[in-house]
């Protein structure tokens, strides 16, 4: 196998998980191989070669300046505010150079600049929910979908915000050295495998919809805390102490969404959280979470996540492979 050479982009004010998310995932599947020169050569550059401050205040000493940079097998352009104002410089080196990458990845709002230097033009592509509309409004050639947490198009992937890009990284790992050490890397860093690509990023669905009147608020927050009671519109409505009709009509101005889809969003989160953190049966789980029946809970997911509970978990916790035999315990390097 070649080595494949990583190279991140850095520039003032990036999202410093955006940069170490992906970069551990990459440097630690090349821990995982007998011979670290099939892996991955990771680098970073600023423009200028000079240390970058990220938003949260850290300080990122790349090794490169860009125009000095190696040609690379994946460039890497990660978000953050230092996105928001423009930089033709950088614009003007990822239009020339961005091309001459085999794999183009962006995480989070890094789909911006990408889109910037042209090179989203005319393919799907996703970012962090909250900045969704504008990449679609500011670049009406390109076609963003807001629900992915990531999104492959050929040889171009860009991924939602922040933590997606981990889910991104993972999925490269295993697309170029095999399933068995993308779960190795996912076991090291604690998390699990990977969320399938199309898993809505449910921060669109709950994080920004939050009711202004204090009864709505308290309301919401009672669904969230009660997924498995009766969330009816009538029980809710008494709750805030206004009538059924009135409460429906107020609570789909105030977040966006009809008392039903709320309760039905919040349930599914509800019951995908377990799937993930536990090993309660699908039905058992169904209950807990309000559904009448797994066949329920089942269509419910499969209109949320295009994929049945059953699915979904087996993702989180594939089976294990059984030991070779007559094999020896097998460890895995740490730095």
């Amino acid at each position: 196998m070649e080595q494949r050479t990583v190279l991140v982009v850095l520039f003032e004010g990036v999202q410093s998980l955006d940069v170490t998310g992906p970069v551990e995932v990459f440097t630690g599947a090349t821990h995982c191989l007998p011979d670290p020169a099939d892996g991955y050569l990771v680098r970073t550059a600023s423009m200028d070669g000079k240390p970058v401050r990220t938003s949260s205040g850290l300080t990122l000493v790349p090794d490169h300046a860009m125009p000095d940079a190696p040609v690379p097998h994946t460039l890497l352009v990660p978000g953050g505010i230092g996105t928001r104002p423009p930089d033709p410089e950088l614009i003007d080196w990822l239009r020339t150079h961005g091309p001459r990458a085999r794999r183009l990845v962006s995480v989070c709002t890094g789909a911006i600049r990408l889109a910037e230097a042209g090179l989203l033009e005319g393919r799907r592509a996703t970012t962090h929910w909250a900045y969704c509309a504008k990449l679609a409004q500011d670049h009406p050639g390109v076609e963003v979908d807001p629900d992915p947490i990531y999104v492959r198009d050929g040889h171009v992937a860009t991924s939602a915000g922040v933590t997606a890009g981990i889910d991104l990284a993972l999925a490269l790992v295993e697309e170029d050295l095999g399933r068995d050490v993308a779960l190795t890397v996912a076991r090291y860093l604690v998390v699990f495998l990977r969320r399938p690509g199309n898993q809505a990023q449910f921060s669109v669905q709950l994080a920004a919809q939050t009711a202004r009147r204090e009864p709505l608020r308290e309301v919401q927050q009672w669904i969230t805390e009660h997924p498995a009671d009766d969330l009816s519109v009538e029980t809710l409505a008494a709750r805030a102490r206004l009538s059924p009709r009135h409460f429906a009509r107020a609570f789909q101005a105030e977040t966006g969404l009809t008392p039903g889809k709320y309760v039905e969003r919040v349930r599914v989160e509800h019951a995908r959280r377990l799937l993930e953190d536990t090993s309660d049966g699908v039905e058992e789980v169904s209950r807990a979470c309000g559904y009448g029946t797994p066949e329920t809970m089942r269509r419910a997911f499969i209109r949320a996540l295009g994929a049945a509970p059953a699915e979904y978990r087996r993702r989180f916790h594939p089976a294990p492979a059984p030991p070779p035999k007559n094999s020896a315990p097998t460890t895995h390097a740490h730095r």
